[in-house]
């Protein structure tokens, strides 16, 4: 068991060494940057154009995957891509001295950058962020630029969003234009997009936040929805916002929309009785600007009348005639006569024959 551990560390200890070498072979390379389908030619420090020299990519020989030459201190490889990137070290023959290493990068030039701006601050100030629509795969920087009537404004960088600069407006109501002009580069080229536009069409608020539906006591076809201003909007009270409120249950697709003028809340007066709605509020300045996004989605289900509880009740109490138990007897005999309501048949026929004076009339009443 001693002697596993020992093994495992030895192993952990030596993988370790490794990336250690590499890594301070990195940093003390040079890099080399290529563009995707082009070639590549890598010249091992000063040597003399007949030194003999070995070449390695990431500590292991050159595999048969690259097409390469090697003449001399150069090395070109032919038809670069992704998988061409690495560390390249060459070493002198015959000692086997490494004289060279190079970070070689593979990528692209980039295109021209997607650029918007928005003020969700007004009248503070402005945003502008950017980004490629097609990836680079190696290093690339960004110069931003932002003029308004000929002159250059002062832009600080957005501290978690690394493609963003923000801008505060010289003047409020100035209806010259601001045109901003955002640069990529790199190592294998750069390319600018610029865009202008008036103070009036970028304002643009955040979402309302704060959404809250409840239900209304006592009222099935009802739903009170309130809400907060955007804590981004500074100054609501000399920009004052609109809201747009829609609404619909969850088993129907169309919304119904509301327009408010300054008010955050909004009673609801034709929800489905006992059906769950989905709710979305959006705000924009009342005069300028564009909608901002919807909040986020609430739901809420209006007021459902509880079921009333049953309680036990008697017979009697709810009207109900119960026959009466029928009296205990015992066990019928043969040959008995019947009693009760089933006699009254016979008393016509008795009494016709006491009036009729019949001889019969004894035998009859003996059997009875």
């Amino acid at each position: 068991m001693a002697n596993i551990a020992a093994s495992l560390r030895y192993v952990v200890l030596a993988t370790a060494v490794v990336v250690y070498a590499q890594r301070r072979s990195q940093l003390g390379a040079r890099s080399q940057y290529e563009r995707v389908g082009g070639a590549a030619t890598m010249r091992c420090g000063s040597l003399a154009d007949e030194a003999s020299v070995s070449w390695k990519v990431n500590g292991s020989d050159l595999g048969p995957g690259q097409k390469h030459a090697a003449r001399g201190p150069l090395l070109t490889l032919e038809q670069v891509d992704l998988r061409s990137s690495g560390l390249y070290s060459c070493f002198q023959d015959p000692d086997g001295e490494r004289r060279d290493t190079i970070n070689l990068r593979v990528g692209m030039p980039p295109r021209e950058p997607s650029v918007t701006c928005r003020s969700n601050t007004y009248p503070r100030g402005f945003y502008c962020s950017w980004h490629l629509q097609h990836p680079t795969f190696i290093p690339t920087e960004y110069e931003v630029e932002v003029l308004h009537n000929q002159r250059p404004l002062e832009t600080q960088r957005d501290a978690a969003h690394k493609n963003r600069v923000h801008v505060r407006f010289p003047e409020v109501f100035s209806s010259v234009p601001y045109r901003v002009n955002v640069t990529a580069l790199n190592a294998l080229g750069r390319a600018s997009t610029a865009i202008s536009f008036e103070e009036s069409t970028i304002v643009k608020p955040d979402p309302p936040e704060r959404v809250v539906a409840t239900a209304i006591a006592n009222n099935a076809r009802r739903l009170e929805v309130s809400w907060q201003s955007p804590s981004t909007w500074p100054d609501v009270e000399n920009f004052p916002l609109k809201y747009f409120l829609r609404y619909r249950p969850l088993i129907k697709d169309q919304w119904q929309h509301v327009e408010l003028s300054d008010s955050t809340s909004h009673t609801i007066t034709d929800a489905y009785a006992g059906k769950e709605y989905i709710i979305q509020v959006a705000a924009k300045d009342t005069e300028i600007g564009t909608w901002s996004d919807w909040s986020v989605a609430v739901h809420a289900t209006p007021w459902i009348e509880e079921p009333k509880q049953i309680t036990s009740t008697t017979d009697t109490d709810i009207g109900i005639d119960t026959p009466s138990p029928a009296p205990a007897s015992a066990e019928p005999r043969l040959g008995g006569s019947p009693v009760g309501r089933a006699n009254d048949r016979h008393l016509p026929f008795l009494l016709s024959l006491l009036l009729g004076g019949s001889a019969t009339l004894m035998p009859i009443l003996m059997c009875m």
